[in-house]
């Protein structure tokens, strides 16, 4: 039988753990064979979601951190590898947004904080750079390794309103193809970085924005979906093959690039 998209036994550790996002590719990466190890804040929400992969057969743990601090990302690490003796994949999932780096439908530029844009900036970027820092050593030292990133519709657009979050996710797609040399020449091609787009998916940090509380379309939820071929958000699950492909042996001569999953919005002309 062809496994070359097995992950079957292999550890991946997945930033924003308890997200939307981050918790259905953790569950299903689970189910696929992975020992996945989950890390965020939410440390109820993380033992929660580790009780119901182990109950279903599958292998997690989960470890409480903060992205924006190496120290913290460093124990993680350490506790991780005391474990399992290496880190196979590593998805930087950790991220969001915040009201005062949001510049509101009736308001402008001089609006915008500059602490909140400076501190999503932080989460989304910094967020990413730590992780990939501390996890890319024992990639190294093992020889092998993919690390996938999490960019955005927002990297690709100038979309209104959300300043701070899309300046954050350009960066993170030109940080993604500088760390895919940069590995690849000074290390080895045997690891490989790249990122996932994904297209528009609620999820806690754009709920509010896409829709109303009685879960209706907003102004910008119906301008997302009229420019998307395929008419509706994303679901989280929908996600999971890309996520699967890259960290796989499917893609051993792929790295710096931005899948995008989003059900066409990027192609979307007029």
């Amino acid at each position: 039988m062809n496994e070359i998209f097995s992950v079957k036994d292999r550890v991946v550790v997945i930033t924003g753990g308890t997200g939307v996002l981050g918790r259905c590719i953790g569950e299903y990466l689970a189910g696929q064979g992975a020992k996945v190890v989950l890390m965020g804040r939410r440390k109820e929400e993380g033992d929660e979601i580790v009780r119901e992969i182990t109950a279903k057969g599958g292998e997690a743990m989960f470890l409480v951190t903060d992205v924006m601090n190496a120290e913290v990302v460093q124990a993680n690490c350490d506790e991780i590898l005391a474990k399992y003796g290496r880190v196979d994949a590593l998805l930087n999932a950790a991220g969001g947004n915040m009201k005062g780096a949001t510049i509101a439908p009736d308001g402008n530029f001089f609006d915008l904080e500059v602490d909140a844009f400076r501190t999503v900036l932080d989460l989304n970027l910094t967020g990413t750079v730590i992780p990939t820092q501390v996890f890319l050593r024992p990639m190294v030292e093992a020889g092998h390794g993919s690390i996938v990133n999490f960019s955005s519709m927002a990297a690709f657009r100038p979309m209104t309103r959300v300043a701070g979050y899309a300046a954050a996710k350009a960066g993170i797609s030109n940080f993604t193809a500088f760390m895919a040399n940069e590995v690849a020449t000074k290390f080895t091609p045997a690891i490989r970085v790249n990122a996932i787009a994904p297209g528009f998916f609620l999820t806690n940090q754009n709920r509010a924005l896409l829709t109303n509380p009685d879960g209706s379309l907003t102004q910008r939820g119906a301008d997302v979906i009229r420019q998307t071929p395929f008419k509706r958000f994303g679901k989280p699950e929908e996600l999971c093959g890309t996520i699967q492909y890259l960290i796989s042996d499917a893609s051993t001569f792929v790295t710096g690039t931005v899948a995008v999953v989003d059900g066409g919005f990027n192609a979307f002309a007029m």
